[in-house]
């Protein structure tokens, strides 16, 4: 049975996730509108740009097909972010490594800034795996700290502490000195 309730936008998500779970399809919309960015970044800290896409929409399939399985409604971003990495990790085992340079005619930057790009998606991707994803929804969907952990389920203390860290390490990667890239970590 499918229903579209008269309003979602801006109700709490236990009350979206349980619209959702009755069929209702603005609810789910909702949840997409909500989540999409985080599920992207989750994803492309382990896929390619030009995968990252597809496996969004498969994501939020999977979650539209498994929804009436969630017991608890508030853990809906923890579970959705575990279908993403799940998805992607299959996807990578499915999958030859890719080199950099194959994935630059993807990115959406112009031509002069795509190797340099490729070079921090790369770095980003070979950090420890607690400071990954954070740091991909910071730099590269444009999250901020608050958004990171309301959407993650990770307390705002242990988001600064990944985004701290894990920028000193990508620093560190990159070569860049301190203080350069210290904007990003505010959030």
């Amino acid at each position: 049975m499918l229903a579209y309730s008269p309003r979602v936008e801006g109700d709490a998500l236990p009350v979206v996730v349980v619209a959702a779970q009755r069929g209702d399809r603005r609810a789910f919309a909702e949840l997409y509108r909500r989540f999409h960015r985080a599920v992207h970044g989750v994803v492309l800290a382990r896929v390619r740009y030009g995968d990252a896409a597809d496996l969004v929409q498969d994501v939020f399939a999977i979650a539209l097909e498994r929804l009436g399985q969630l017991g608890e409604p508030a853990a809906f971003p923890g579970w959705l972010l575990a279908i993403a990495r799940n998805k992607a990790l299959d996807f990578v085992r499915g999958k030859k490594p890719v080199p950099m340079g194959e994935e630059l005619p993807e990115l959406p930057v112009a031509a002069s800034r795509a190797t340099e790009v490729a070079q921090v998606l790369t770095a980003l991707r070979a950090l420890p795996d607690a400071y990954q994803e954070t740091m991909i929804l910071r730099l590269v969907e444009g999250m901020s700290g608050p958004e990171i952990a309301e959407q993650t389920g990770l307390s705002p203390g242990s988001v600064r502490v990944n985004l701290h860290r894990g920028m000193k390490l990508l620093r560190e990667k990159l070569g860049i000195e301190k203080g350069v890239a210290d904007d990003a970590s505010v959030g």
